[in-house]
């Protein structure tokens, strides 16, 4: 079985990615030491395909569990939500001995583990992403939170995980479009710190949802390492996660939550952070349209709607945790595989990058 091993001193914990590894989650879960109740968060369609299955693994394995659900979709991703989800926990007779098990793609991750983290100040969370975004990035590294109108998680907690489960299968249940969208942060991790993996990608069918699972351990691997360099995001490093996130982040809310999904405005992202990275670093435009490309293949969005305006996107920037002390902090490329943090890029230049990604991409394959 791949495992991917995250090293945090006490707040060390397994990735370990299998087929079927769902019907012996409740072994898995017993074996971290994990006891009292086990409150199984997860939304209505995930719920489903899985909460029975992972419910009778717990019990057979002794532990006494609940199920709470939430709406699908990233509207569901509020501070509203979250204290619902914790007075239903009350009402379950959950307490400081509980634990959360997040089942389901990178909202209900997020929201779960935010409740984990603030439930009776905090409580330990299992997660078991059910999604490509989830399984190669999301649930792994601790970062937990909600919306709010002004911006993608501005509320959350750092609160490590005490196991991830990921089981492949789960993808063959996932909508083809929520599918492909998690290929964005497959490609961005492969931009930044694996150009080997640009190559795998390249040879996967966007339409064939069988995901071998060393290539979800391969990501896991390079989310691992950089979250032991840098767990809170003081140093830099972690920072280099967010490439295509900062403008990518201020489309998905510009949009309305939900309209556009979270890898769809990364794709957006990370192209305007090419144009970026081809005026600041000297990126060469040729890997530049090797990317774009990539990003077609999976029929993630290269062109912005027309309906989301520059002034609204650059209201949600200006508020983006990523902005320190007010400078613009934008991770760029030097070549792939090597991503850097700039605090070069000007308001002229980002301008130039909206409107960028507003024109047709000269590399885009047909879908």
């Amino acid at each position: 079985m791949p495992t991917v091993q995250l090293k945090l001193n006490s707040r060390s914990y397994d990735i370990l990615v299998e087929n079927g590894i769902l019907h012996r989650s409740g072994d898995f879960i017993k074996a971290v030491g994990l006891e009292g109740r086990a409150a199984i968060i997860t939304d209505a369609n995930v719920s489903l395909h899985y909460s029975e299955i992972v419910r009778a693994s717990l019990a057979g394995a002794g532990f006494e569990t609940s199920i709470h659900l939430i709406p699908p979709g990233e509207t569901s991703k509020t501070i509203q939500q979250a204290e619902l989800l914790c007075r239903s926990l009350i009402e379950h007779h959950h307490d400081r001995t509980s634990f959360v098990v997040a089942l389901g793609g990178g909202v209900v991750g997020d929201i779960a583990g935010f409740v984990a983290a603030v439930f009776y100040r905090g409580i330990p969370c299992v997660q078991i992403p059910t999604t490509i975004v989830a399984q190669v990035d999301s649930s792994i590294g601790g970062k937990t939170g909600v919306n709010v109108p002004e911006g993608k998680n501005l509320l959350g907690a750092f609160h490590q995980p005490r196991l991830v489960l990921v089981d492949p299968r789960t993808l063959l249940t996932v909508p083809e479009r929520v599918f492909r969208e998690g290929f964005a942060e497959a490609i961005k991790h492969a931009a930044i710190r694996d150009a080997v993996m640009l190559g795998r990608i390249e040879s996967m069918d966007p339409d064939d949802q069988h995901v071998d699972p060393d290539f979800i351990a391969r990501n896991a691997a390079i989310k691992a390492r950089i979250v032991e360099d840098d767990e809170r995001e003081t140093s830099g490093t972690r920072a280099l996660l967010n490439f295509g996130h900062t403008i990518g982040h201020a489309i998905e809310a510009s949009a309305d939550f939900g309209n556009l999904l979270h890898g769809e405005s990364v794709a957006l992202g990370m192209r305007a952070a090419l144009y970026l990275s081809e005026k600041v670093t000297a990126l060469n435009p040729d890997e530049s349209r090797r990317l774009e490309a990539i990003l077609a293949q999976f029929r993630l969005p290269l062109v912005l709607p027309e309906n989301i305006p520059n002034h609204l996107i650059l209201e949600h920037m200006r508020r983006d945790k990523k902005f320190a002390a007010g400078r613009k902090r934008f991770i760029l490329l030097k070549r792939a595989g090597h991503a850097v943090v700039s605090e070069n890029v000007t308001d002229t230049l980002v301008n130039e990058a909206i409107a960028h990604i507003r024109s047709p991409a000269t590399s885009a394959v047909p879908a």
